[in-house]
């Protein structure tokens, strides 16, 4: 199979460093997912498998318990220090929780930083410290009600051949000032599951999943995103493909032209 975007050979050679930022609804269901395809890498052949370290300031809250993947036990834990405490137990992996925001101060390092956050604000304070730390990927796991979509992108400069991530496609969505301030936590999970369907996070996890699993089984991508619709039923990828990406108002630069080699000139034996 031919791919359109192939895994950097350190990928395929060494650990993959990632930084999860949300451990809410989105985070605490890829979590797990994650820490299933570091066993599948490591019983593969792959040497590392996953090193990750997940941020989120945030503490379980009842009407978190059914809604997210916590459990009645786990309401006033830190959600960061809970889900990487309980997969390190269970997986035997040696994540690390850093149960704080990502903000201004803080500098992102690895391979990639995965987003599961829906604010402006946070994409924005992500997209930063990913940059200061030279991330290479961005993972963009966003929803809505009952829609979102997932985005794997590179940052660095314009190349023809450089995913674009999710600003490039969608520059509204990091930007803290077109946040429409509805965050404010619900008052129950009824009121919670008004605002928002009970399947999106897992539907979104499950794209995100196989995005990575794609990076790793397949050595590559063909398609560099998804963008699913529980309303309708349908999921829709994203091409990689600069036609596609155009018609998100995004232009990648055009591949460098080649100069033909001019042949050796004619030399004369005397």
């Amino acid at each position: 199979m031919t791919l359109l975007h192939t895994t950097p050979p350190h990928m395929l050679s060494g650990p993959w460093k990632l930084a999860v930022v949300g451990a809410g609804g989105t985070g605490s269901a890829l979590l797990p997912s994650l820490a299933r395809l570091h066993h599948a890498m490591i019983e593969l052949g792959h040497p590392g498998g996953i090193e990750c370290v997940v941020y989120d300031d945030d503490t379980v809250s009842e009407f978190n318990v059914g809604r997210q993947g916590f459990y009645p036990n786990d309401v006033g834990q830190y959600k960061a220090t809970l889900l990487v405490n309980r997969l390190n137990l269970l997986m035997g992996t040696n994540w690390k929780a850093e149960p704080r925001r990502v903000d201004s101060k803080l500098n992102l390092y690895g391979d990639m930083v995965i987003g599961c956050v829906d604010s402006r604000r946070a994409r924005h304070a992500i997209a930063q410290a990913a940059k200061r730390g030279n991330i290479r990927y961005y993972l963009d796991c966003g929803n809505e009600t009952d829609r979102g979509q997932v985005i794997l992108g590179e940052f660095g400069k314009a190349r023809h051949d450089r995913l674009p991530h999710v600003g490039d496609l969608f520059p509204d969505l990091l930007n803290p000032k077109n946040d429409k301030g509805d965050d404010a936590p619900s008052c129950s999970m009824a009121d919670a599951l008004r605002k928002q369907s009970l399947v999106i996070n897992q539907a979104i996890s499950v794209q995100a999943f196989n995005l990575l699993w794609s990076l790793f089984r397949n050595g590559g991508l063909n398609f560099s995103g998804v963008f699913v619709n529980l309303a309708t039923g349908r999921t829709n990828p994203i091409a990689i493909d600069p036609a596609a990406w155009a018609r998100f108002g995004y232009d990648a630069p055009k591949p460098p032209v080649k100069k033909a080699r001019k042949p050796p000139k004619a030399t004369v034996s005397v």
